[in-house]
């Protein structure tokens, strides 16, 4: 059986899942457009059930069950989105489903997996330690692994949403892809491509992964999935440290480029996509927005970005928007020092509000910080209108001799 699937396989997948999927939409963003300088549409996967394109490849995977296999129960693993896609999926075709997850997922996505009628079993500190245990499980009872991306099942699940977008925007030029284990961009590439062929079109398919978790490029050069070590990222959705691979196979034959951004790129993001668009998004269905903002992409035409994903932790959101205004240049904070004299604060207040900006939290503090018995230190958090505004913010209070000192984010 080839690697790649054919164009038949995913709109008999398609038609398998219409009853357990929403068609989402797609929209044009006029933001986004201008910024690229070319037309820019998001497809909205963020509004798709269980709130990302998960439920697609867990619902046509589990679909292909035997009697028997399914008698057995389905087991996986995941911090969020394929737990909810599994938990769904598995409840709508009556199979008992058994659903590993660390212990500091988020309560969301822990509620939202026990609503869709699953056992969720809180144990371990990583996804790792979680797969490992969901690996045992299926050992010890039978139970049927359904791994998030690494097959083929799941690759022809995913890819239905590339028929999508080339029936929603049939003159696409450009797809940007988020890539974490790889099982979607495969997917899309492979049906989007196909899709487009027959329509007498071809179509570039660009992925994009976050730059502390960024394996496909490695494992492209060396001809194979590898390893690599990952740092921290606001993109935990795509937080993988090795392709899969199966949709390596895929990747390396169908994607034509691969670009990396930073979290501060994401989080710009999701900044603007709150602001503009009015949808709220992931961190890791934001990244090929991101790539957008971060000139990672250029000439493109007509251009698609799929936001994957809208299941964010409300309290994550509220750092992430915070991070983005300041990676924005639109909010910073600066400690002062100042001489321990009455009308300090007020005159800093005076100035800031002269340069036309807005102080959004103070703290003044006599104590630590290597501060003199005459000195105090004052910090504020300060509202601009961007990086031109906050120069001149600065400026103002060192040209009336304060020394402001900017804290990094």
């Amino acid at each position: 059986m080839s690697a790649v699937p054919t164009l038949a396989e995913f709109e008999e997948a398609a038609r398998g899942l219409e009853s357990v999927i929403s068609h989402t939409p797609t929209l044009p963003s006029r933001a986004l457009s201008d910024i690229l300088g070319s037309p820019v549409v998001l497809k909205m996967e963020n509004l798709q059930r269980t709130g990302s394109f998960k439920i697609r490849g867990a619902g046509h995977r589990l679909a292909q069950l035997t009697a028997e296999e399914r008698s057995h129960g389905v087991v996986a693993a995941s911090a969020g989105n394929h737990a909810q896609g599994v938990a769904l999926a598995a409840q709508a075709l009556g199979i008992p489903a058994t659903i590993f997850m660390p212990l500091g997922v988020p309560v969301p996505k822990l509620l939202a997996t026990r609503g869709y009628g699953a056992e969720v079993v809180l144990e371990g500190e990583t996804v790792a330690t979680s797969l490992r245990l969901a690996a045992e499980f299926a050992e010890r009872t039978g139970a049927i692994m359904i791994h998030p991306f690494d097959h083929r099942d799941i690759v022809i699940g995913q890819g239905t949403l590339g028929l999508e977008l080339i029936e929603d925007a049939p003159d696409v030029d450009t797809i940007l892809v988020g890539i974490g284990g790889g099982g979607l961009i495969a997917g899309v590439a492979a049906a989007a491509k196909a899709a487009a062929k027959k329509n007498g079109r071809t179509v570039r398919v660009v992925g994009v992964q976050a730059e502390n978790a960024a394996a496909v490029a490695p494992s492209l050069e060396a001809g194979h999935p590898v390893e690599i070590t990952t740092l921290p990222t606001i993109a935990d959705g795509i937080l993988v440290a090795k392709p899969g691979d199966v949709p390596f196979e895929i990747i390396r034959d169908l994607v034509d480029e691969v670009v990396t951004v930073s979290d501060d790129d994401i989080a710009r993001a999701l900044l603007i996509l709150l602001e503009q668009a009015k949808v709220v998004v992931e961190p890791a269905g934001a990244v090929g927005v991101a790539a957008i903002l971060a000139g990672k992409v250029h000439d493109t035409g007509n251009t698609l970005a799929v936001l994957t994903g809208g299941n964010i932790d409300p309290l994550l959101l509220q750092r992430v928007v915070s991070h983005g205004l300041a990676a924005s240049g639109r909010y910073l904070t600066v400690r002062i020092p100042l001489p321990d004299r009455p009308g300090q604060l007020a005159r800093v207040s005076e100035l800031v509000a002269e340069a036309g900006a807005n102080v959004m939290e103070v703290m003044h503090t006599r104590h630590g910080q290597g501060l003199q018995i005459s000195e105090v230190s004052l910090q504020l958090s300060i509202e601009t209108r961007g990086a031109e505004h906050t120069e001149l913010t600065l400026d103002t209070l060192r040209r009336a001799g304060y020394d402001p000192i900017v804290v990094p984010d």
